[in-house]
């Protein structure tokens, strides 16, 4: 939990998200939740051992 009014708390999670929502649900069109379940995990298994 960060402290109130703090951005600096959670400046690593905050940068994952960035990206996460930029790479992952700008650039595509979902029509069922299945399709977001799917991109979430592709997502993710791209990120952690791929991406730059």
């Amino acid at each position: 939990m960060s402290r109130k009014g703090n951005g600096l708390d959670n400046a690593c999670m905050e940068h994952f998200f960035l990206h996460f929502k930029a790479e992952c649900f700008r650039l595509y069109a979902f029509r069922t939740a299945e399709e977001v379940k799917d991109a979430v995990h592709q997502s993710i298994c791209f990120y952690n051992p791929q991406r730059f």
